[in-house]
């Protein structure tokens, strides 16, 4: 069985006029140091699984993509993107096709161009498909049953080497109350990964919480890449939200029955707080946005 190497990048959160993301991030410096953090190294994809902008417009996503396009190709790699909650589908359509731009990607049936940003390429034998966890206007995020019954079908066949799914908004559960109003929705989660169950997936690639977790669910790694923007604090007050200025990423390499990932986070500046939301602040947020309402 061939390898597969996999530079596993989320959240880039770029604006097209280079504004600095909560007036604070150089989002642009924060890619520039994650690429060059494994640059001595070869992949086969680069992913960037959603939030690829933060504004949604087509210069934000020719700027993302002007970056890590030609880094990736001087690697033997290939860029690979996913909606988020935060992209705009017309724009990021635009720009980057249905996030396998140099490949031949294939439109799933069902699923209109105004719809989710859904793609399948057979790569070497191996099966990478993009789904879209986005709903346009919310921060949360679903599945809708077209996406679940294609990748349903799609897996009744297993590929040579197998499959990776890559989504925005992780089929686990979050670190604290904001990100939880914020997750996928739980009904669609859980049938993802009855789906999955039992079948050629290695590997679920996601973003959306921007810290590293990996969990096993059904057999089969669950991997939420750090952010590139920020670093959410994972273990303060669950009440609270809050980020630090640094980058991390994860490189993910399915090698035979084994399926190994390394996260890696850089703070930039040990004390710099990108923001911070009391608790008051949080419960009004998710009752403006959260899944409720």
């Amino acid at each position: 069985m061939s390898a597969l190497r996999i530079l596993h990048l989320s959240d880039t959160h770029f604006s097209g006029d280079g504004g600095r993301h909560y007036g604070v991030v150089d989002t642009a410096e924060h890619l520039r140091r994650a690429l060059s953090h494994v640059g001595h190294l070869t992949f086969d994809l680069v992913v960037v699984s959603g939030d690829v902008s933060q504004d949604g417009s087509e210069e934000s996503y020719r700027q993302v993509r002007d970056a890590v396009t030609p880094w990736a190709r001087a690697r033997g790699a290939r860029a690979v993107f996913a909606m988020g909650n935060h992209d705009q589908r017309g724009a990021f359509r635009a720009v980057l096709g249905s996030g396998q731009p140099d490949a031949d990607e294939q439109q799933p049936p069902g699923v209109d161009l105004d719809r989710p940003v859904v793609s399948l390429v057979d790569q070497d034998g191996w099966r990478i498909v993009v789904l879209d966890t986005s709903v346009p206007g919310a921060g949360y995020g679903s599945l809708e049953s077209e996406q679940l019954s294609f990748l349903k079908e799609l897996l009744a066949e297993p590929a040579a080497h197998g499959t990776v799914v890559i989504v925005h908004h992780p089929p686990l559960p979050a670190q604290t109350a904001l990100l939880q109003a914020l997750a996928l929705d739980d009904h669609d989660g859980r049938e993802l990964l009855d789906i999955v169950r039992g079948t050629d997936v290695r590997v679920i690639l996601s973003g959306h919480y921007h810290l590293p977790i990996t969990e096993i669910v059904a057999g089969v790694p669950v991997t939420v890449a750090p952010g590139v923007t920020n670093l959410a604090r994972a273990f303060a007050d669950p009440a609270e939200e809050s980020a630090i200025d640094g980058f991390g990423g994860s490189v993910v390499t399915i090698d035979g029955d084994r399926v190994r990932i390394v996260p890696f986070v850089e703070r930039l500046t040990p004390d710099d707080v990108v923001f911070h939301y009391d608790a008051d602040v949080v419960a009004q947020i998710i009752q403006d946005a959260g899944r409720a309402n």
